[in-house]
């Protein structure tokens, strides 16, 4: 009988989704960073060094998984179950809607990094083909007849959403804040765009690989990677006169590192990228970093340029989201009269 009872108890378990697995001491920690497209090669690299930075404090081992999409998709994915342990994202909504429609995260956030939980930024710029056969200088060369810009769906992409935003402000500017002439003229850049992928690195794809447009618009960090890798290709790098400050926020996800055990290692990744080691690997990789000994060693690596805060032109981020980028707001008020 004791038998019997201890077998059903074993298979009862087995069989029950939720039991949980007996710790092993020596058994090496598991994090999952969930990302924004772009950043494959950036965390390939990272995480590595952190791997044997974090066994050098702590004599453990830890392994760290990515997934790599379009912010706000991957944003979706987490809330539609995904269990990530960090979000290091490219825009602060797809971090916020964790907390407002998953409550996976605490309201403030933001307050608990410094930067606004920002290790890192940069900023849309262009990639033009070898020669800058089309004369390509500022966004107001997007909107000619026969230039060809190629940007993800802003619908989809945060990369994308600051390529409009910067695109907006610097029409707002050039019409002395005329609203309905700033729409036209982001009306005119997107009836441009050829194709329309759903992240950034597929953009990049279309542009490098397919050869199609006259220009690819990016991150700054990835425009400089794009022409390192295919120096042979003779890519020319333009930054306009005027751009958006692109924030990458990044936080823990409360309610899975706490369910699995992993706040300790999470937290020691997170703060690894504002440390002197981590940001000096996100400055090779051509992104803008705060730590004031590295941004001075890679000063001459980033041009000067105007940035504009979300925060001053569009109101914020739930701001603009509401007024752009919501359905039926303005961006699709545009796709619908382009």
């Amino acid at each position: 009988m004791k038998r019997s009872l201890a077998l059903a108890a074993a298979l009862f378990l087995a069989a029950t989704p939720f039991a949980a697995k007996p710790a092993i001491a020596d058994e090496p920690a598991q994090i999952l960073n969930v990302s924004y497209d772009i950043a494959r090669e950036l965390f390939a690299h990272i995480n590595p060094v952190f791997a044997a930075h974090w066994k050098e404090e702590t004599g453990g081992e830890v392994n760290i998984d990515q997934s790599h999409g379009g912010s706000s998709r991957q944003a979706r994915a987490i809330l539609e179950g995904l269990q990530a342990d960090i979000v290091t994202f490219n825009q602060v909504t797809d971090v916020q809607i964790l907390h407002d429609r998953g409550n996976l995260i605490p309201g403030d956030w933001q307050d608990r990094l410094p930067n606004n939980a920002s290790p890192y930024y940069s900023l849309p710029a262009f990639l033009v083909r070898p020669g800058n056969p089309k004369d390509i200088r500022d966004w107001s060369d997007l909107v000619r007849e026969g230039v060809q810009p190629v940007f993800p769906n802003p619908k989809t992409s945060g990369n994308a959403r600051y390529t409009y935003l910067a695109a907006f402000a610097f029409a707002l500017e050039e019409h002395d804040g005329d609203e309905e002439k700033a729409r036209e003229f982001v009306g005119n850049l997107l009836a441009n765009v050829p194709v329309f992928d759903t992240g950034g690195r597929a953009a990049t794809t279309t542009f490098v690989e397919r050869g199609i447009g006259d220009v690819l618009i990016t991150f700054e960090a990835e425009v400089n990677n794009i022409a390192r890798e295919y120096g042979d290709r003779g890519f020319e790098i333009v930054v306009p006169s005027l751009s958006v400050r692109a924030e990458f926020p990044v936080s823990l996800v409360d309610a899975v590192v706490d369910r699995r055990g992993t706040r300790d290692v999470a937290t020691a990744y997170l703060d690894f990228l504002y440390g002197e080691e981590g940001q000096t690997i996100l400055a090779e990789f051509a992104y803008r970093v705060h730590h004031p000994q590295t941004r001075e060693r890679f000063a001459d690596q980033f041009p000067e340029v105007r940035l504009i805060e979300v925060d001053e032109v569009f109101g914020g981020w739930a701001q603009a989201t509401e007024e752009h980028f919501a359905d039926g707001a303005i961006l699709d008020q545009i796709f619908v009269n382009r």
